[in-house]
Protein backbone atom coordinates (compact mmCIF):
# COMPACT_ATOMS: atom_id res chain seq x y z
CA UNK A 1 0.00 0.00 0.00
CA UNK A 2 2.60 2.49 0.92
CA UNK A 3 4.21 2.25 -2.32
CA UNK A 4 0.86 3.18 -3.89
CA UNK A 5 0.70 5.60 -2.08
CA UNK A 6 4.52 6.82 -3.00
CA UNK A 7 2.95 7.22 -6.35
CA UNK A 8 -0.12 8.94 -5.58
CA UNK A 9 2.17 11.89 -4.10
CA UNK A 10 4.51 11.92 -6.98
CA UNK A 11 1.56 12.20 -9.74
CA UNK A 12 0.14 14.99 -7.48
CA UNK A 13 3.60 16.55 -6.87
CA UNK A 14 3.87 17.06 -10.58
CA UNK A 15 1.08 19.55 -10.89
CA UNK A 16 -1.01 22.16 -8.71
CA UNK A 17 -3.74 19.50 -8.79
CA UNK A 18 -5.81 20.26 -5.20
CA UNK A 19 -5.43 16.67 -3.52
CA UNK A 20 -7.96 15.67 -0.56
CA UNK A 21 -6.10 13.02 1.97
CA UNK A 22 -8.56 11.42 3.64
CA UNK A 23 -8.47 8.81 6.44
CA UNK A 24 -8.23 7.59 10.09
CA UNK A 25 -6.38 10.36 12.53
CA UNK A 26 -2.76 9.93 12.57
CA UNK A 27 -2.33 8.04 9.27
CA UNK A 28 0.12 10.64 8.13
CA UNK A 29 -1.70 13.02 6.60
CA UNK A 30 0.21 15.97 6.68
CA UNK A 31 3.60 14.55 6.27
CA UNK A 32 2.11 13.43 2.56
CA UNK A 33 0.84 17.02 2.02
CA UNK A 34 4.31 17.91 3.35
CA UNK A 35 6.05 15.69 0.78
CA UNK A 36 4.00 16.80 -2.53
CA UNK A 37 5.32 20.52 -1.31
CA UNK A 38 8.55 19.59 -1.34
CA UNK A 39 8.50 17.55 -4.39
CA UNK A 40 6.15 20.59 -6.34
CA UNK A 41 7.45 22.93 -7.88
CA UNK A 42 6.29 25.31 -5.19
CA UNK A 43 8.82 23.97 -2.69
CA UNK A 44 10.94 27.77 -2.77
CA UNK A 45 7.34 28.93 -0.88
CA UNK A 46 6.20 28.12 2.65
CA UNK A 47 4.22 24.99 3.72
CA UNK A 48 1.27 26.48 5.97
CA UNK A 49 -0.85 24.09 8.14
CA UNK A 50 -4.15 25.18 9.93
CA UNK A 51 -5.79 22.72 11.89
CA UNK A 52 -9.43 23.86 11.46
CA UNK A 53 -10.93 21.75 14.57
CA UNK A 54 -8.57 23.43 16.56
CA UNK A 55 -9.27 26.97 16.32
CA UNK A 56 -12.71 28.36 17.78
CA UNK A 57 -15.23 29.14 15.55
CA UNK A 58 -15.29 32.70 15.27
CA UNK A 59 -11.34 33.28 14.73
CA UNK A 60 -11.28 30.91 11.84
CA UNK A 61 -12.15 33.51 9.48
CA UNK A 62 -9.49 35.90 10.14
CA UNK A 63 -6.86 33.30 11.18
CA UNK A 64 -7.44 32.54 7.47
CA UNK A 65 -8.15 35.39 5.85
CA UNK A 66 -6.43 37.61 8.01
CA UNK A 67 -7.49 40.97 9.48
CA UNK A 68 -6.71 44.54 9.78
CA UNK A 69 -6.42 46.81 13.16
CA UNK A 70 -9.42 47.34 14.84
CA UNK A 71 -11.91 45.38 12.44
CA UNK A 72 -13.39 43.60 15.58
CA UNK A 73 -12.75 43.82 19.34
CA UNK A 74 -9.08 42.45 20.31
CA UNK A 75 -8.03 43.10 16.55
CA UNK A 76 -4.92 45.02 17.96
CA UNK A 77 -2.71 44.69 15.64
CA UNK A 78 -2.80 43.79 11.62
CA UNK A 79 -2.99 39.84 10.86
CA UNK A 80 -2.16 39.10 7.28
CA UNK A 81 -3.53 35.66 7.63
CA UNK A 82 -2.07 32.12 6.31
CA UNK A 83 -3.48 32.36 2.94
CA UNK A 84 -1.56 35.09 2.04
CA UNK A 85 1.61 33.45 4.28
CA UNK A 86 1.32 30.46 1.79
CA UNK A 87 1.18 32.61 -1.32
CA UNK A 88 3.08 31.00 -3.76
CA UNK A 89 3.60 28.04 -1.62
CA UNK A 90 0.88 25.54 -0.07
CA UNK A 91 -1.69 25.98 2.12
CA UNK A 92 -2.71 22.72 4.42
CA UNK A 93 -6.12 22.57 6.01
CA UNK A 94 -6.59 19.66 8.20
CA UNK A 95 -9.61 18.40 9.46
CA UNK A 96 -11.74 20.32 6.65
CA UNK A 97 -14.53 18.70 7.52
CA UNK A 98 -14.86 21.17 10.88
CA UNK A 99 -14.93 24.01 8.50
CA UNK A 100 -18.50 26.15 9.49
CA UNK A 101 -20.83 26.44 6.92
CA UNK A 102 -20.14 30.26 6.27
CA UNK A 103 -17.02 29.92 5.75
CA UNK A 104 -17.42 27.38 3.55
CA UNK A 105 -18.47 29.60 1.14
CA UNK A 106 -15.95 32.09 1.68
CA UNK A 107 -13.37 29.10 1.13
CA UNK A 108 -14.84 28.28 -1.86
CA UNK A 109 -15.00 32.16 -3.54
CA UNK A 110 -10.88 31.96 -2.80
CA UNK A 111 -10.65 28.61 -4.66
CA UNK A 112 -12.81 30.21 -7.66
CA UNK A 113 -11.33 33.49 -7.85
CA UNK A 114 -7.48 33.22 -6.45
CA UNK A 115 -8.83 36.32 -4.25
CA UNK A 116 -8.52 36.65 -0.45
CA UNK A 117 -10.73 39.45 1.61
CA UNK A 118 -9.39 40.44 5.00
CA UNK A 119 -11.76 40.60 7.87
CA UNK A 120 -12.32 45.06 7.88
CA UNK A 121 -10.96 45.71 4.67
CA UNK A 122 -12.85 46.52 1.56
CA UNK A 123 -10.02 45.68 -0.70
CA UNK A 124 -9.35 42.20 -2.73
CA UNK A 125 -6.24 41.09 -3.11
CA UNK A 126 -5.02 38.02 -5.87
CA UNK A 127 -3.24 35.22 -4.31
CA UNK A 128 -1.12 32.23 -6.02
CA UNK A 129 -1.50 29.46 -2.97
CA UNK A 130 -2.43 25.52 -3.59
CA UNK A 131 -4.28 23.77 -1.64
CA UNK A 132 -4.11 20.68 0.46
CA UNK A 133 -7.16 19.75 2.70
CA UNK A 134 -7.46 16.08 4.96
CA UNK A 135 -10.44 14.83 6.80
CA UNK A 136 -11.07 11.82 9.33
CA UNK A 137 -14.85 12.25 8.29
CA UNK A 138 -17.35 11.18 5.54
CA UNK A 139 -17.47 14.29 3.92
CA UNK A 140 -19.86 13.22 1.17
CA UNK A 141 -22.20 11.63 3.87
CA UNK A 142 -21.76 15.41 5.54
CA UNK A 143 -22.81 16.71 1.57
CA UNK A 144 -25.88 14.60 1.93
CA UNK A 145 -26.60 15.74 5.27
CA UNK A 146 -26.37 19.30 4.38
CA UNK A 147 -23.26 19.56 6.93
CA UNK A 148 -20.26 20.46 3.99
CA UNK A 149 -21.18 22.35 0.38
CA UNK A 150 -21.18 19.77 -2.38
CA UNK A 151 -19.52 22.54 -4.95
CA UNK A 152 -16.41 23.12 -2.14
CA UNK A 153 -16.16 19.58 -2.18
CA UNK A 154 -15.74 18.55 -5.66
CA UNK A 155 -13.35 22.09 -5.76
CA UNK A 156 -11.17 19.95 -2.95
CA UNK A 157 -11.49 16.50 -3.94
CA UNK A 158 -10.15 16.87 -7.53
CA UNK A 159 -7.24 14.07 -6.33
CA UNK A 160 -8.52 12.25 -3.19
CA UNK A 161 -5.80 10.32 -1.60
CA UNK A 162 -6.98 7.16 0.71
CA UNK A 163 -4.91 7.00 3.64
CA UNK A 164 -5.25 3.37 4.88
CA UNK A 165 -4.86 2.77 8.67
CA UNK A 166 -1.38 1.34 9.78
CA UNK A 167 -3.16 -1.94 11.12
CA UNK A 168 -3.96 -2.82 7.08
CA UNK A 169 -0.34 -1.99 5.92
CA UNK A 170 1.74 -3.52 8.86
CA UNK A 171 4.53 -4.19 5.85
CA UNK A 172 5.37 -0.27 6.13
CA UNK A 173 5.84 -0.35 9.83
CA UNK A 174 9.87 -1.69 9.73
CA UNK A 175 10.27 1.60 7.07
CA UNK A 176 8.34 3.74 8.92
CA UNK A 177 10.10 2.92 12.52
CA UNK A 178 13.42 3.55 10.78
CA UNK A 179 12.40 6.69 9.22
CA UNK A 180 11.23 7.88 12.64
CA UNK A 181 14.13 6.56 14.77
CA UNK A 182 16.66 8.50 12.18
CA UNK A 183 14.79 11.92 12.74
CA UNK A 184 14.64 11.49 16.47
CA UNK A 185 18.17 12.30 18.80
CA UNK A 186 19.92 9.24 19.42
CA UNK A 187 17.21 7.26 17.38
CA UNK A 188 19.63 6.47 14.57
CA UNK A 189 22.20 4.77 16.75
CA UNK A 190 19.33 1.97 17.53
CA UNK A 191 19.58 1.08 13.63
CA UNK A 192 19.05 -1.36 12.82
CA UNK A 193 16.68 -2.63 15.00
CA UNK A 194 16.40 -6.61 16.48
CA UNK A 195 14.32 -8.78 14.26
CA UNK A 196 12.36 -9.27 17.84
CA UNK A 197 12.05 -5.58 18.07
CA UNK A 198 10.71 -5.41 14.44
CA UNK A 199 8.22 -8.85 15.21
CA UNK A 200 7.09 -6.98 18.74
CA UNK A 201 6.00 -3.66 16.79
CA UNK A 202 4.38 -5.55 14.35
CA UNK A 203 1.92 -7.38 16.57
CA UNK A 204 0.37 -4.07 17.64
CA UNK A 205 -2.98 -2.56 15.92
CA UNK A 206 -2.16 0.91 16.08
CA UNK A 207 -5.27 2.35 16.72
CA UNK A 208 -3.65 5.96 16.97
CA UNK A 209 -2.15 5.00 13.76
CA UNK A 210 1.40 6.54 12.66
CA UNK A 211 1.47 9.18 15.10
CA UNK A 212 0.83 6.16 17.99
CA UNK A 213 3.92 4.53 16.64
CA UNK A 214 5.93 7.70 16.65
CA UNK A 215 5.04 8.00 20.38
CA UNK A 216 5.73 4.22 21.16
CA UNK A 217 9.12 4.64 19.48
CA UNK A 218 10.27 7.66 21.46
CA UNK A 219 9.34 6.47 24.45
CA UNK A 220 11.81 3.08 23.53
CA UNK A 221 14.50 5.41 23.19
CA UNK A 222 14.32 6.94 26.46
CA UNK A 223 14.11 3.95 28.14
CA UNK A 224 16.84 2.21 26.11
CA UNK A 225 18.69 4.99 27.39
CA UNK A 226 21.63 4.42 25.51
CA UNK A 227 21.52 0.59 25.05
CA UNK A 228 20.56 -1.06 21.53
CA UNK A 229 16.77 -0.91 22.01
CA UNK A 230 14.98 -4.87 23.71
CA UNK A 231 11.47 -5.51 23.20
CA UNK A 232 10.68 -4.28 26.91
CA UNK A 233 11.74 -0.83 26.08
CA UNK A 234 8.37 -1.35 23.64
CA UNK A 235 5.42 0.04 26.03
CA UNK A 236 2.24 -0.46 23.99
CA UNK A 237 -1.14 0.20 25.60
CA UNK A 238 -3.17 -2.51 26.78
Amino acid sequence: PFIGLLQSIEAASGSDVRVLLEGESGTGKELVARAIHNNSSRTSGKFVALDCGAIPRDLIESELFGHLKGAFTGATSHNPGLILQANHGTLFLDEIGELPLNLQVKLLRFLQEGEIRKVGDTRTMKVDVRVIAATNRNLLEMVNQGQFRQDLYYRLAAFPVFMPPLRDRKEDIPALAEYFLGMMDDGDAQLPLSSEVIESLLGYDYPGNIRELRNILERAVILAAGEPMAEDHLVFPT
